[in-house]
Formats: C-alpha cells, structure tokens, sequence
C-alpha cells in the first residue's frame, strides 16, 4: 500500500496514538504498539507522552468541523452554480428590468418599528414607503434614500395592512387594524387623519384601493377584507360602506383587485379564494378556487405580460385576452403556491418554501413570480420554466418575512402630483407596460418581517 504520510507524519502520528492510549488507560495495547513500531521508552518516554496527550482528539475534531464547512461551502456553491445556470447574462440582466430579479444584500434595512412588521405600500409617483406594525403606528420612509420621514399614530391596535390610492390627483393612504376600522390619511397635509370607517365587525386585515377604467388610475373605491368573513367596498369621498360581499366561511385574510377595478380576488381561513365580479348586481363569487390544504394568506392576479407564459403552463395554444384576470396565484399556511386560470383550475402547485408563504407578487415584466414565507427566505419562480425556483435568497429576513410590495412603474410624462395608481395593482401593471411602451418598470421591491425590519431590495 503506498505511503500518505511522510516518514515524519507517520511518526507524530504512531507517538499521538500511543499517548492517546496510554491516557486512556490501555497500557498493554500502547506496549504492543511500541513494540511493532520499535519505539522505545528510551525514544518515547512518559514525559514525552504528555506532551501528545489530547492531539488526537484535537486533529479528529477538527478534521469533522472542517469536513462540515466544506459541506457548507459545496451547498452554497451549487445554489449560486444553478442561480448562474438559470439566470440571463450579467450585464444584461443587470441592464434589463423585465429580467431583474433582487438580489443580496438589501440596498437599505428600515430600522425604528418596535414590533413585527405586518405591511409595505409605495407611494404611486414619489419615493416614499408606508410601512405597519403590531405597534399600531405606521412610518413613512423616503426608500431611495434609506431614511425615516415621519410615524403616524392613530390605530389602537395593530395596523395590518397600508396602500396608497385614491381619486385622481388626490393620493391618499389607506391603512387597517385589529381595532376594527380603516383610516383614511392625507399625504400632502403632513399623513393627517382625514376620515375613520368604522363598520367591520372583526379584525380588518387587508386594504386595497381599487382602480377605475382601463388605464388602472386608481379611484374613489377602496375594498377591505375582515375576520368578520366579509369583504366591503368603501366610497372614499363620503366614508360610505356601498356594498358588502359574503361569501367566505371564515375570516378573510387578503385581497386583492385587477387592473381594470372590475374583480377582485380574496382569499381566507377557509381554505378557498374566490373572484368576484363586484361591478355587477350578482353578490356570489364569480370562481371559487379550491385546493389549498390550509389557510390561504395570500392573493395575486397575474398581469398581462405574464399570460403567455402562464398559457403555455395550463396547456393552451394561444393566450386568452378577454379578461383581466387570466390568471391568479395563491400562497397557503399549507407551505405551497397555487397557480389558477380564470376557470378556477389549478394549473400548478409550487413547492419550496418549509413554512407559511406571507406574501405574493408578480414580476411586472411577467417572467417571474415573486414570493417571501415563514421560512425567512424570499424566492422567485420562473413562469417560463414550469414554476421552477431559480433563485432563493435565504437570508432575506431574520425572521418570518410577512409581506412584499414591488413599486409601481413610471409613467414617463405622468404629471407629478400624484395621480392614481399610475397603472398599478398590488404591483401589477397595466397592459402598455410592454417592451417600448410609455410605462418604465421600476426595480424596487419592499420586505417586511417579525425582525423588525423593512429592507429595501433595488438595482
């Protein structure tokens, strides 16, 4: 057999195992030893031996710490091996907004809420981030700069969702709480409590403001989603409650409307999402999505730039285009995305987070779908590759990441005075939001968690 050791290793070694022996109290097999490998007490004397006690042990423990680092170290390698294998050229992807994915670091971390964080919404033109917390206080954050403008107080329990909206011109904050009421605030008269809606009966634990008309600007309406199992529709102008959809057996917990304002999307405890036509007079739900083994905690309608590769997912020949919603996707306390045509078929389960997925968004250039979960982890899936993970960023949070906002996209020319929605819905954008259309694609994304933090993940 040939020799791995040196003349010299092989010595330190025979005297390390002798030392070892002798300390463990096996004198006749350390004499044996000596005895084969000619090593006397003349060479090897006991004071000696103490000096090759404990060395052993030393090199085999550190040889297992290594052997588990190299571990590491292969795992990390392969993931950021398959992340290069599946991801565009650098400089174009990089250059690229339709195939820009977040990567880490965060280029900021929000630091001043005293509690989880539940909620994250972009102000439609400006370069400011709402943010809610169990704290019942919400903050206002310029996020290009990384710094805290103000916090607004005024919920007495806490605030479980935020989003900006309102008629044209006139953008308002919308947030919700545990306290049962929805607040309305004014940005351009320093976030100034302008009106409560009172009415849920429960928790009111997401708010969205839904858009008017084709061009996605957002209007007058706002819809909240309660524990109460309902969901309400609100006149903002007036404060009035103008309808009520019931539906759901148990407390609703997201929603989310479409790009024209005519659907809206919910999803709750009882394990279902349902669609809902809210324009028309019928009160039932258009679709009732089933499937989900657990509450579903999380909604999203897909945007235009996303059928055809969602199409091509469900079998189809060509994509559909009559409606505005095509195509929905969900995450459940049951640790899976569920993708669903407009049918309320399930085209496809998404499996790869180990806890509760919190928040969904899809990418605006319709490539990719974006998730964050329990699992502390943020991760992207590729509709053009069946759903496939591509990337994973493990250490987004250090703790439960519970929501994820992507920035509405730039109208170029828009007036600044904040304007709607500027096309967008629950990060969706509007349809002209195609290669060479007037709408730029803004890569920014929000995070939230029970770290207390808010990070800011941008190109």
């Amino acid at each position: 057999m040939a020799q791995i050791l040196t003349p010299r290793q092989a010595e330190e070694l025979h005297k390390a195992i002798i030392a070892y022996l002798a300390a463990n109290n096996l004198p006749s097999t350390a004499s044996a030893l000596r005895q084969e490998l000619n090593i006397g007490e003349d060479v090897f004397d006991a004071t000696t031996a103490k000096k090759y006690e404990g060395l052993l042990e030393k090199k085999w423990t550190s040889v297992v710490r290594l052997q588990k680092k190299i571990m590491d170290l292969e795992s990390r390698n392969s993931i950021l091996q398959s992340e290069l294998d599946s991801a565009t050229p650098t400089s174009r992807q990089n250059k690229d907004p339709i195939s820009w994915l977040p990567r880490s670091p965060a280029r900021h971390t929000l630091q001043s809420h005293r509690q989880p964080i539940t909620c994250v919404a972009f102000h439609p033109v400006f370069s400011v981030l709402a943010s809610g917390s169990e704290d019942q206080t919400i903050k206002i954050w310029d996020w290009e700069l990384g710094e805290l403008e103000r916090t607004v107080k005024g919920h007495t329990k806490a605030v479980l969702d935020v989003d900006f909206g309102g008629p044209r011109g006139n953008t308002l904050l919308a947030s919700c709480s545990s306290d049962l009421t929805i607040k309305l605030w004014d940005p351009s008269d320093d976030y100034k409590n302008i009106r409560t809606l009172p009415g849920h009966d429960h928790s009111v634990s997401a708010v969205r403001f839904i858009p008017s008309g084709a061009d996605g600007a957002s209007g007058n309406l706002l819809v909240s989603a309660s524990r109460d199992k309902t969901l309400r529709i609100w006149d903002v102008t007036t404060g009035y409650c103008v309808k009520t959809l019931r539906g759901h057996a148990e407390w609703v917990r997201d929603v989310c409307p479409s790009i024209d304002g005519k659907y809206l999307l919910s999803g709750g405890d009882d394990r279902t999402a349902r669609l809902w036509e809210h324009t028309t007079t019928n009160q039932e739900p258009k679709v009732t999505l089933i499937g989900h083994e657990h509450v579903v905690l999380c909604c999203a309608i897909a945007p235009a730039t996303a059928y055809a590769h969602l199409a091509t997912m469900a079998g189809m020949k060509k994509p559909p285009t009559t409606s505005t919603v095509e195509f929905m996707a969900t995450g459940s306390r049951d640790k899976t995305i569920r993708l669903w045509d407009a049918r309320g078929t399930c085209i496809k389960v998404l499996t790869g987070h180990d806890n509760w997925v919190r928040g969904l968004v899809f990418h605006p250039g319709g490539k990719f779908l974006l998730s964050v979960a329990d699992d502390k982890t943020l991760r992207c899936w590729d509709l053009t590759q069946e759903g496939r993970c591509v990337k994973t960023i493990s250490d987004a949070h250090g703790h439960f990441v519970q929501c994820i906002r992507w920035a509405p996209a730039v109208v170029k020319g828009a007036a600044v005075n904040g304007d709607g929605h500027n096309g967008e819905a629950n990060g969706t954008p509007k349809k002209s939001a195609a290669p060479g259309g007037d709408v730029q694609i803004r890569c920014v994304i929000a995070t939230g968690s029970v770290d207390l933090n808010v990070r800011i993940f941008a190109n």
